[in-house]
């Protein structure tokens, strides 16, 4: 049984409805620590939840926030802490605040009988604040950023004073929190490993579940809460919602919308903003961008098409998404850039297609949700052609719609809650039992398998495997993936897999080992491959290369280069390219489009023969699985090779060497099959 404590220092957090714009930071975090909240204490193994925040006694924002004890449900409550500063603050000026917050829960633990087991952090404040219990109590940490500053210095242009000073904070976190919980592949791979001291291994990536549930949309409510400011209701609305804050880059989006001679005839906008009384409320970078919306309203002479409502309730929310749908219209994220987007899931919720900033973790769920496209809105002909082009295709849109309303089923608080609890479990794990040292398993044979299409593309061959793999307690576990270790951790468990005992990911440039709950990057290996190693020579040397496109920035890693390549033939001139230019490194091409660049003494095969000899297992013992042209090298450096029946034609060349076995089945059952033919003489 596990109990939490989830730290929330920024904004006013009550139990539902939440007054979402109150202030200007109190915004999608909310909902997340809610929602995680509610969604960990309906599991059996939580005792409780118990959301700590700041005492705040300001008529004006509620009485509620002065409650030192606010029970939400069973289990689940918040808790005030009295700093002695009963005034709202703003997280720049919460700084000054932080000792005594931190003095005060720390008298507070102290006092209580049944302490928690670990510590929830959210933004590094609150992680600051964990850090310090810790060592005091011994209480692990998982930290959740939400939103990271480096970029925002980026995508804003921004630098010096707060934001170097914030920047500076988040190293701190990364560097101190047991675990870290990232919401999409780009936080997770690429804006969390953008600073010293991030290691992959303590960072996973769990998406949140959709939204909290807001009960049957009021689409009467809020199309009385837009009617005031448009003349034609029936036209396709497109909605954005969002914090009053400059990075949401709602501005420009008003500035599109009123440039955009089509769209404007066509549909209405629709912008929530926060919550104000007038355009001086709310503090200066709030008043600043409801002032720049008001200004455009009037410059662009948008009167009876652009909306901007002072308040709404947490209802009206739901019933926008609603009425957006209803109308055809599109949800709009223009940010410059965007941790996640939870924004983008409760549209999918309620059948809304969206148009989002491409730049941070939007990519990720439109990509993984399908309901809609993603582009750049630092070029705002093409951002909102992408809107126009979603409005105007009628299939397009229905086929959005119908895809956002599917597959955000998928994304769960239980599901999150599940992944929370296995990485708590490791991090209270290893607080209770330091371990200094990798300690490599012992086992008598090892499956070292591919994940895609191999582990993955067949549930009931899956669960064959894993019974397979429990009954079977003397053969080890282990995936050889192109997949980051993040990624990889993600699919094994989407798919139900036990925890392997060692990983070989981003197709063998990295090892990880299993110790306890816990993993451990083997940077034995690291130095290792790092010989000759020169990646800016890999990369110049091929930028002039037709037919070559770099990958995403978060497929990209410190030992391996990736870019989309046509067909083979593309591959064979990457190695020429290479081989010209004197640079040494290894070129591997799968999936029919995938180009991968990796030092010489890395790839699937050199990673297994290294991880072999270091738990000293002859490589006779030692069973590696897989279907495509990045394992084959793996799968000609191994005697027991079992190649699954929905193979590449890459792997064909390896019937000739009669050491492959060829199952007859696709998937994990050609796993099991290869298996059991090699330990019992026979295939099923």
């Amino acid at each position: 049984m596990m109990r939490v404590m989830s730290l929330v220092l920024g904004g006013c957090i009550k139990a539902p409805p939440v007054a979402f714009g109150l202030t200007a930071d109190t915004g999608g975090h909310i909902t997340y620590a809610l929602g995680a909240a509610q969604a960990l204490v309906a599991r059996d193994d939580v005792t409780s939840v118990e959301i700590v925040t700041r005492l705040i006694d300001d008529p004006i924002l509620g009485a509620v926030y002065a409650q030192p004890y606010e029970p939400i449900e069973e289990r689940l409550a918040i808790r005030r802490i009295d700093t002695g500063t009963h005034s709202y603050l703003s997280k720049e000026a919460s700084a000054a605040d932080r000792p005594a917050f931190t003095a005060a829960l720390l008298q507070y633990i102290a006092a209580i009988d049944e302490r928690p087991d670990v510590i929830h952090a959210h933004f590094a404040d609150a992680a600051e604040v964990a850090a310090a219990v810790r060592r005091r109590f011994g209480i692990p940490f998982i930290y959740t950023a939400h939103s990271l500053g480096i970029d925002k210095a980026a995508s804003c242009g921004m630098t010096g004073g707060a934001l170097d000073a914030r920047i500076a904070h988040e190293g701190r976190a990364i560097i101190d929190a047991d675990a870290i919980i990232a919401s999409s592949r780009d936080e997770a791979e690429r804006q969390l490993m953008l600073y010293p001291g991030a290691s992959p291994e303590r960072i996973h990536c769990v998406p949140p579940g959709a939204a909290l549930d807001s009960g049957t949309p009021d689409t009467a409510a809020a199309a009385a809460l837009v009617a005031p400011f448009l003349r034609d209701l029936a036209k396709p609305m497109l909605l954005a919602i969002a914090r009053p804050v400059h990075k949401k880059n709602l501005g420009a989006l008003v500035d599109l919308y009123a440039g955009d001679s089509r769209l404007r005839a066509r549909c209405n906008l629709v912008i929530v903003a926060g919550l104000r009384d007038g355009p001086d409320s709310g503090d200066t970078e709030q008043r600043a961008v409801v002032g720049g919306l008001i200004e455009r309203l009037d410059r662009h002479d948008l009167y009876g098409s652009l909306a901007l409502p002072k308040r709404h309730a947490a209802g009206d929310v739901a019933g926008l998404y609603a009425l957006a749908a209803a109308s055809g219209g599109v949800f709009v994220n223009p940010a410059l850039t965007e941790p996640y987007g939870l924004t983008l899931t409760e549209a999918a919720t309620h059948g809304l297609p969206v148009v989002a900033t491409m730049h941070g973790g939007p990519a990720d769920i439109v990509a993984r949700l399908g309901h809609g496209v993603v582009a750049d809105p630092n070029d705002p002909e093409r951002f909102a052609a992408s809107i126009r082009n979603l409005i105007d295709d009628r299939a397009a849109w229905q086929a959005a719609s119908t895809n956002g309303v599917v597959r955000s089923q998928a994304l769960g608080w239980p599901a999150y809650a599940a992944r929370f609890v296995d990485i708590a479990r490791g991090v209270i794990e290893r607080a209770r039992r330091p371990m200094a040292a990798i300690r490599r398993p012992v086992f008598d044979d090892l499956l070292l398998s591919d994940i895609d299409h191999t582990l993955t593309g067949c549930t009931q061959s899956a669960v064959a495997l894993c019974d397979l793999l429990r009954t079977r307690l003397a053969l080890g576990f282990g995936v050889a993936t192109g997949r980051s270790v993040q990624e990889a951790l993600r699919l094994l468990a989407e798919w139900d897999y036990p925890d392997p005992d060692l990983l070989i990911t981003s197709v063998g440039s990295e090892i990880y080992w299993r110790t306890g709950l816990t993993l451990v990057s083997d940077d034995d290996f690291a130095k290792h491959i790092a010989e000759g190693w020169r990646p800016r020579a890999v990369a110049s040397a091929l930028e002039s290369l037709s037919d070559l496109e770099p990958q995403p920035p978060v497929d990209q890693r410190r030992f391996k280069l990736s870019y989309f390549a046509a067909n083979e033939t593309v591959a064979s001139r990457v190695r020429a390219r290479l081989e010209a230019a004197g640079v040494a490194a290894r070129v591997i091409y799968s999936h029919g489009h995938l180009l991968d660049v990796l030092p010489m003494r890395a790839g699937k095969g050199a990673a297994m023969t290294w991880a072999a000899s270091r738990l000293n297992l002859p490589l006779e013992r030692v069973h590696a699985a897989g279907d495509s042209g990045n394992d084959l090298d793996m799968l000609q450096a191994c005697p027991n090779a079992i190649v699954v029946a929905n193979h590449e034609d890459a792997l064909a060349p390896l019937r000739a060497t009669g050491s492959a076995y060829f199952a007859r089945r696709p998937h994990a059952g050609g796993v099991v099959e290869g298996l059991l033919h090699r330990f019992e003489g026979k295939s099923r």
